[in-house]
């Protein structure tokens, strides 16, 4: 397909993936972003890099600068019981061809300069304080007006915007949301202790789950999933007396980090967990949809970011080996599904089981299916 000019909706790590990915095609790409920086939009505190985001990063010359300023952990997790003992090694994947760790952690700051400098470097241009109002598919072109009136025109508009994304409406119309899963997860960083060389899982009896996650040499976060039916709104001066309430039963690792690091409750995020995966096609005419817009994922397997990042890499490979939208849009969706599909459905299977709502559910066989499923070629 010749050189496009495309607009990328969402300045998120799925957006300036795919703005990435696409410019390295040739085309000519805007992305438009509502929040005033990078950084006014980042939620959470780390991310989880598996050996296949690292792959899709590495495409667009982004997975050398996330190692560098993270933790490159030798081993993908092991699962500890609620007084600290060993019971599972959790085994990562190798993928073919690459010398990439089984899992590297980066905070989300860190990965958001390292995407917009690479966008930058290959010449993706980039709209802060620019808010997507409407677009209108012409045939030929998509023509969007933002919210101060200013008129962009593309052969191609990518929506990348998110969970709340304003874009889908216009590919899949307006019945679809995500839904709330019975947890909210907490999140604060931590001082990296010794122990924390690989994402550690920590469970009680009851199922309850807290875990870390190494993000650089001295840094880590901790995570909690918290079971709760309604999707509460906990007053921010009592998220820490909340969160030292959750982690009361816990020993070892989860015990220190209680009694020494939750104390401020500025210090701590906590969010919903939401799923959706949305029918297919992921496209209308001209305007195509990717990310958390068509398959929100729970964080359960540390692969939300992971899929969006492969989303643009796909999504630009497919443009690239048709002449016409239309099958491009078809095999960037034929490719993409049920690998989203598997993420989005185990990731919610592993909340169910620690919120005892599914009995027998082996949560480390789980997590081994989908990291092989993931070593696969994209």
């Amino acid at each position: 397909m010749g050189k496009l000019h495309i607009l990328v909706v969402g300045a998120g790590i799925g957006g300036l993936s795919a703005a990435i990915a696409l410019r390295q095609r040739g085309h000519h790409v805007q992305v438009v972003e509502k929040s005033a920086d990078l950084h006014s939009s980042i939620f959470g505190v780390g991310i989880i890099q598996p050996g296949n985001a690292l792959r899709a990063l590495d495409a667009i010359g982004c997975a050398d600068a996330c190692v560098a300023v993270g933790f490159a952990a030798q081993a993908w997790g092991e699962m500890i019981d609620v007084d600290g003992n060993h019971l599972h090694d959790i085994q990562g994947i190798q993928i073919d061809g690459t010398t990439f760790p089984p899992m590297n952690g980066v905070t989300r700051p860190q990965l958001h300069d390292i995407l917009s400098e690479r966008a930058r470097e290959v010449g993706v241009v980039i709209h802060y304080s620019t808010a997507f109002e409407n677009l209108e598919d012409l045939g030929d072109r998509v023509r969007v007006t933002t919210a101060t009136g200013d008129v962009i025109e593309a052969d191609i508009v990518v929506g990348a915007d998110g969970v709340r994304s304003r874009v889908r409406p216009h590919v899949l119309g307006d019945d679809i949301e995500t839904r709330y899963i019975g947890q909210s997860a907490f999140r604060l960083n931590i001082p990296r202790l010794p122990e924390i060389d690989r994402i550690v899982l920590q469970v009680s009896p009851t199922g309850d789950m807290a875990g870390f996650v190494p993000i650089g040499p001295d840094l880590a976060y901790m995570f909690y999933n918290a079971h709760m039916e309604v999707q509460e709104r906990i007053p921010r001066d009592q998220l820490a007396a909340r969160l030292r309430e959750y982690l009361a039963p816990f020993g070892g690792l989860a015990g220190r980090v209680r009694d020494e690091f939750v104390t401020d409750d500025a210090d701590i995020v906590l969010r919903p967990e939401e799923t959706m995966g949305v029918p297919t096609p992921w496209h209308r005419g001209r305007v195509v949809l990717m990310g958390d817009a068509v398959h929100t994922i729970t964080p359960h397997l540390g692969q939300g970011a992971a899929q969006a990042i492969e989303d643009g890499v796909v999504l630009a490979d497919a443009l690239a080996r048709h002449d016409d939208l239309e099958s491009a849009f078809a095999e960037y969706t034929d490719r993409r599904l049920e690998r989203c599909r598997l993420v989005v459905e185990t990731s919610l299977n592993i909340a169910e089981w620690e919120m005892g709502r599914l009995p027998g559910f082996d949560n480390v066989a789980a997590t081994r299916h989908v990291l092989d499923v993931m070593a696969q070629p994209l």
